[in-house]
């Protein structure tokens, strides 16, 4: 089994940053792709970036440019560093891990994002 733990949630101003870290702990030998969803209020949970084992990285196009995602492999951690936010990144956002042998997802408890105007 799988533990994810996120941090660095809160709230900042339009047009600040924010950096999320996501720590890794019990069973971490076989995940393979971690990455960042997030959910706002009446709205699907959706992709906002990812990061598999060989360090290639995916984002969704509304944060392409503005977030970047990156992994320590060492200490099991990733991190989401988040420029140029607006109101529209407010969400609950969501660590990811995707387990092998046999496939598995594993999710964090969530952190709340505020970007206010």
């Amino acid at each position: 089994q799988v533990q994810l733990v996120e941090s660095g949630g809160g709230v900042v101003q339009a047009g600040g940053s924010l950096r999320l870290s996501c720590a890794a702990s019990g069973t971490i030998s076989n995940i393979i792709t971690m990455g960042w969803y997030r959910q706002a209020p009446g709205k699907q949970r959706e992709m906002v970036a990812t990061i598999n084992k060989g360090g290639s990285t995916n984002y969704a196009d509304s944060v392409k440019g503005r977030f970047t995602i990156s992994r320590d492999s060492a200490k099991s951690t990733v991190y989401l560093q988040m420029n140029s936010l607006n109101f529209d990144d407010t969400a609950v956002y969501y660590c990811h891990a995707l387990g092998s042998s046999p496939l598995r997802n594993y999710w964090g408890q969530g952190t709340q994002v505020t970007v206010s105007s």
